[in-house]
């Protein structure tokens, strides 16, 4: 059977992105890290995930020292969604060069053929390692840095959903039966979403684009927020109830 390793964050994308490589007949490896990320439930739900699925072979990388972002230094806050065109204080510098290269010395101890990466290019935060640009560069250096790249085997970069809006990943997750109530996408980490960082929000945007309830917490009621489209970003209008989260 082929196999494929998948880099299981615990959020929505990368759930779906699990999802995908299962359907496509892979014998899947999922993987973590632990890089101090504020956000550790994520962690937890993704070892939840992989009970789900009934998965043997999961593991988590561990990752000291890495700094300059909210989500990995405490005394940066994590600021509210502002829709601003600037890579945001939630970027965590490299954080996809470190995991992929972890990912492909992985694939190759495991003769995996290819790596499943749920990174978004339209519903995304303007990351700038989540463009189909630095995934095409990723690939060629995979190609020319490794054996089975020289030997003409090679590992594959799968990228299912780089190219969907919030709203159709979801929709893809539940045509697969992914467990999107196992899943946690705040970037505060809390037992409860907060419904207002990035990534809370654009989680929100999908799930109301596409017609469907979103099967976990928030903190508050998140039907007191509005979001609409606006030039392809998005606008929050809170009602007075919401003015503090925490």
């Amino acid at each position: 059977m082929k196999r494929a390793v998948v880099l299981l964050s615990g959020g929505l994308d990368s759930t779906t992105c699990l999802s995908a490589a299962i359907k496509d007949g892979y014998e899947v490896f999922p993987i973590s890290f632990d890089y101090g990320q504020r956000h550790r439930r994520e962690l937890h739900c993704a070892g939840l995930i992989a009970k789900y699925y009934k998965i043997k072979n999961y593991n988590i990388f561990k990752i000291d020292n890495v700094g300059g972002s909210a989500l990995t230094d405490m005394n940066i806050s994590v600021p509210e969604y502002k829709g601003d065109k600037y890579i945001p204080i939630t970027y965590v510098p490299a954080r996809n060069i470190i995991f992929l290269s972890y990912a492909v010395g992985y694939a190759e101890v495991v003769n995996a053929e290819a790596i499943y990466i749920g990174v978004n290019a339209i519903d995304y935060s303007g990351y700038p390692d989540c463009r189909p640009e630095f995934i095409d560069s990723f690939q060629k250096m995979v190609s020319l840095g490794t054996k089975s790249g020289v030997e003409g085997r090679g590992i594959k970069i799968v990228t299912p959903l780089i190219k969907l809006s919030k709203a159709e990943i979801i929709k893809l997750a539940c045509e697969n039966g992914a467990p999107l109530h196992l899943t946690s996408s705040c970037y505060k980490g809390g037992e409860k979403a907060c419904g207002v960082c990035d990534s809370c929000v654009l989680r929100l945007k999908g799930f109301k684009e596409a017609g469907i309830e979103d099967p976990i917490e928030y903190l508050k009621d998140e039907s007191n927020i509005k979001i609409t489209n606006s030039d392809g970003m998005v606008d929050i209008e809170k009602t007075p109830e919401r003015n503090s989260y925490e």
